[in-house]
């Protein structure tokens, strides 16, 4: 591709930052660095039209864990990671509220519902028992008791009458929210292009040649924010883990509100207005939903259907608008990996589909790497 004078003077040309990925963890990157440096060159490079993995696909879950989840989570974390974990997902939500504004973002403090069907019964017995046990967990940060029972309010069949609640989880508008920060990070000049896939990088000595499907450049330090598609360039133990989810046209008279977990997180629903989200399924098919495709399956697209009938609205008529699927990048352990690979290239990826909640606090941990 041949660039015109002034294309390199403008875009390519002394670039001080470029980060690969234009995300929830990218452009908080790229935030973060306008802080610490107001003069440089921030160039921001993202290989779809709107960012590809999962910041403009998720379900909008202002959330950071079910019981069933944290529980799961403690069978391969010990219980202070497990609370770092809370808590980083936690301050993270509160950073993203704070820097974007709970009306921009349309957060509603709904709260958070663990749903147990009746075919789990031990597990809904475990999570119950658990209850005092990780209310002293997370006691320190949130200083009285998160999780509570509490009666079915919305006429669930299929499943137990009590859920866990947890009051201090909401949801937000996901589009609102990227929209928001895509709009900051323009405003606060940084550039960003679409359609530019990063192939390769060769190292110098204070500069790194880029490569993309288009053309080269060079920067001064390369900054991966590319999370499940991050595992060929940064060489990290990152894994695509493929994200399925359908929608209902509007529902007269929905009275449900509220984000929703079944099954340590695997499925998950929410109203959005008049409608409901359904997704996850993952665990149904582990090997096949380790993808970075975005394309939808009948195995789960059935699952998320089948809860949508028999448990969410089984007497309620209802139509499917819309389904899709997103990328998100986990590992053995849901640990981020915020590192320096080289000199002059770091990397924040592996958010094991928690972006939502920590990627503006990944964004400025990696930013604050430089």
């Amino acid at each position: 591709m041949q660039l015109s004078y002034w294309e390199l003077k403008n875009w390519f040309t002394q670039v001080d930052f470029t980060i690969v990925g234009s995300g929830i963890v990218g452009l908080h990157t790229a935030l973060r660095l306008r802080e610490k440096y107001p003069a440089a060159k921030i160039l921001v490079l993202e290989k779809g039209i709107l960012p590809q993995g999962a910041s403009t696909k998720n379900a909008g879950f202002a959330c950071f864990g079910s019981i069933s989840e944290i529980l799961d989570d403690l069978k391969t974390h010990s219980e202070e990671e497990v609370f770092q974990l809370i808590q980083k997902r936690y301050e993270g939500l509160q950073l993203l509220r704070k820097n974007l504004g709970d009306k921009t973002i349309d957060y509603k403090p709904y709260g958070g519902y663990e749903v147990f069907l009746t075919k789990n019964e031990s597990t809904f017995e475990t999570c119950v028992h658990s209850i005092p046990k990780i209310n002293q967990l997370v006691k320190p940060l949130f200083k009285e008791p998160v999780y509570h029972i509490q009666n079915n309010p919305f006429q669930f069949k299929n499943c137990f009458d009590s859920f866990i609640v947890n009051s201090f989880e909401g949801q937000l508008d996901t589009g609102n929210m990227m929209e928001a920060l895509l709009k900051k990070a323009i405003a606060n000049g940084i550039l960003i292009l679409n359609n530019q896939t990063v192939s390769a990088y060769t190292e110098g000595n204070d500069s790194v040649e880029v490569v993309t499907n288009d053309l080269s450049f060079t920067t001064h330090k390369l900054l991966f924010a590319t999370n499940g598609f991050a595992r060929e360039l940064t060489n990290n133990e990152v894994l695509p883990a493929r994200a399925q989810v359908l929608i209902t046209e509007p529902i007269e008279n929905l009275n449900i509100k509220g984000t929703f977990h079944i099954d340590k997180g695997y499925t998950y629903f929410r109203n959005i207005n008049n409608r409901i989200l359904i997704g996850g399924g993952r665990n149904l098919d582990i090997d096949g939903e380790t993808t970075t495709s975005l394309d939808t399956t009948e195995l789960i697209q059935q699952h998320l259907e089948d809860v949508l009938k028999n448990v969410i609205l089984p007497d309620t008529p209802y139509k499917i608008a819309h389904r899709w699927s997103g990328t998100m990048g986990v590992g053995l352990q849901k640990k981020t990996i915020v590192k320096q690979l080289s000199n002059n290239v770091y990397c924040g990826v592996r958010m094991g589909g928690m972006g939502v909640a920590i990627g503006s606090l990944i964004g400025k941990e990696l930013a604050d790497l430089i």
